[in-house]
C-alpha cells in the first residue's frame, strides 16, 4: 500500500518535450527495490579491417602486451578480453564481410544474409523497454555495386530477417527525439491510433505492390515495410506502455540530456562521440537494453585528413599494398577508432548501478568484419570484448583460440543472453569456453 507522502518509482520529471527517469529515492518507499541491473548488449563495428601488425598483440592470457592500435585501452586493461583465431566465413570484400560481422553467414548474390545477434538477442530480451533495439550509424547507404553486391548492402550490420536490414539512423537529434520526447498522455495517444490507422493502410498497399516486383525491388520494398513496421511498433507502445521490471537506481543529471543541433555533424570525432553519448543514455535511463554502432559504412571512404599524417580515404588506404606510408596512415586511422572506445567504456565505466558499473553490466563487441583490407583478409579477425556482463566474461586477457568462425562467439554470447540453440544460424555450433 502506498502512503500518502510516497511517490511512484515510475515518476518521471517532464520537461518540454522531454521526460527523465528519477533515481531511486527514499519518498517512493520500499517499492523501489529493484531485482538487480539488467544485463545489456551494444555491439559497435569499425569497418575496412586493420593493419595486421598494428592489432595483434603479443602474450596470451593475462600476460600480453597491447598493440599500437590498441593503447588507448591500457587504462581499461582489466575490462577487456581481446579474442584472436576466429574468422569471417563470407567470401568477396567489403559488403560481404560487413554483412557477416552480426550473422555469420556470407551475403548471397541475391542480397540475402540471417537474424544478427543484436537482433537476436533483442527478441529475447528486449520486450520490456521502449525500444528492443536501437542501431545507430554516422554514415548513409552508398549507391553503386562491388563484387555483384549492392555496395548499399553494407550500411548495416542488424538484420532482423534473411531478407530485412535495419537502416541505422544517422541524425543525432533525430535519435535523442526517439528517446526522450514525451509520447505519453491522451493526445499522444490519440496521434499514435491516428497514425497507427495509416501505418495499416501503407502496409496493406506494400504487401500488394510487392507480389509484383523484381527480387530487387522485393528487398527495397522489405527494407521500407520494416521502417514502418518499427514505427507501428512504437505506436503501440505509446497506446499500450511496457510495463516496466526494473528501474535504474541513477539518472543522468539535466546537463546530461542535451538535444543534439539539427543536422549531421561536420566533425566526425563530434558525430561519434554524439552517438556514444546517445547509447549510454539509452542504456542508463532503461530506454533499450540492445544498442548497435556503425562507426561508419562498411565501404566507408571516409576522408581522414583531419589526423596529422593522414590524407586519404580509409578504403582506399586498407589496400595499402604493404607501403610503409599508408599502412602509417591505415594505422592512425585504426587507432582513432580504439581511442573513441576507449571513451565510450569510460562513460559506462563512470555509471554506478548498485550492483556494478553499466560497464560491468554490459557486453561490448567491437571489431571489424575484414582483417586486413589489402586481400581482403578475412582469418583471425580483429575482435575484442569490453565489460565482463555480470560476471559471464573473464576480462583482463588475451584469448587465442584454435581458428574457427566468428558465429562461435556469437553464439557464446547469444548463449550469455539466455537464447539457448544449438547453433548460431547453421554455422556457430561451438561455445568459446576460454571467455567464459
Amino acid at each position: 500500500m502506498q502512503r500518502k507522502w510516497q511517490i511512484s518509482r515510475r515518476t518521471l520529471l517532464r520537461g518540454i518535450g522531454a521526460s527523465l527517469a528519477l533515481p531511486q529515492l527514499e519518498i517512493m518507499g520500499a517499492s523501489v527495490e529493484s531485482s538487480g541491473a539488467p544485463k545489456r548488449l551494444v555491439s559497435i563495428f569499425q569497418p575496412n579491417g586493420v593493419a595486421p601488425g598494428a592489432w595483434d598483440v603479443d602474450g596470451v592470457g593475462t600476460n600480453f602486451r597491447f598493440s599500437p592500435i590498441l593503447k588507448p585501452l591500457e587504462s581499461l586493461r582489466d575490462d577487456i578480453v581481446v579474442i584472436s583465431g576466429l574468422n569471417n566465413q563470407a567470401s568477396g570484400g567489403h559488403v560481404t564481410m560487413t554483412g557477416s560481422f552480426l550473422t555469420g553467414v556470407s551475403l548471397s548474390r541475391q542480397g540475402k544474409n540471417a537474424p544478427s545477434l543484436d537482433q537476436q538477442v533483442a527478441e529475447k530480451i528486449g520486450g520490456d523497454t521502449k525500444f528492443p533495439s536501437l542501431v545507430l550509424g554516422t554514415e548513409a547507404p552508398r549507391q553503386g555495386s562491388a563484387g555483384g553486391r549492392a555496395i548499399s548492402l553494407a550500411s548495416t550490420v542488424s538484420w532482423s530477417s534473411a531478407t530485412t536490414r535495419i537502416s541505422p539512423e544517422i541524425s543525432p537529434r533525430v535519435a535523442f527525439d526517439r528517446m526522450f520526447k514525451i509520447t505519453s498522455g491522451p493526445e499522444a495517444i490519440r496521434n499514435a491510433e491516428i497514425r497507427k490507422s495509416v501505418i495499416d493502410l501503407v502496409l496493406e498497399d506494400a504487401k500488394t505492390l510487392r507480389r509484383k516486383a523484381s527480387n530487387l525491388d522485393k528487398h527495397k520494398i522489405d527494407d521500407y515495410l520494416e521502417s514502418v513496421r518499427s514505427v507501428e511498433r512504437q505506436m503501440d507502445r505509446t497506446i499500450a506502455p511496457v510495463e516496466k521490471s526494473w528501474t535504474p537506481p541513477t539518472s543522468p543529471a539535466p546537463g546530461d540530456i542535451v538535444r543534439p543541433e539539427p543536422g549531421l555533424p561536420v566533425d566526425l570525432n563530434e558525430h561519434i562521440n554524439l552517438m556514444m553519448d546517445l547509447i549510454v543514455l539509452a542504456l542508463w535511463t532503461d530506454n533499450t537494453r540492445v544498442a548497435t554502432l556503425m562507426t561508419a559504412h562498411g565501404f566507408s571512404r571516409q576522408n581522414f585528413s583531419f589526423l596529422d599524417g593522414v590524407s586519404g580515404d580509409h578504403h582506399g588506404m586498407s589496400h595499402h599494398k604493404n607501403i610503409p606510408a599508408k599502412v602509417k596512415e591505415y594505422t592512425k586511422v585504426s587507432t582513432w577508432f580504439v581511442e573513441r572506445l576507449a571513451y565510450f567504456l569510460n562513460r559506462l565505466k563512470a555509471i554506478d548501478e548498485g550492483n556494478g558499473s553499466l560497464l560491468d553490466n554490459s557486453i561490448v563487441l567491437y571489431g571489424s568484419g575484414m582483417k586486413d583490407g589489402n586481400g581482403h583478409k578475412k582469418n583471425n579477425l580483429p575482435i575484442l570484448l569490453a565489460g565482463n556482463g555480470q560476471g559471464s566474461i573473464k576480462t583482463g586477457q588475451h584469448v587465442k583460440v584454435a581458428s574457427q568462425p566468428l558465429a562461435n562467439l556469437h553464439l557464446t554470447l547469444a548463449q550469455k543472453f539466455g537464447i539457448e540453440d544449438e547453433s548460431f544460424n547453421g554455422v556457430g555450433k561451438t561455445h568459446i569456453a576460454e571467455i567464459s
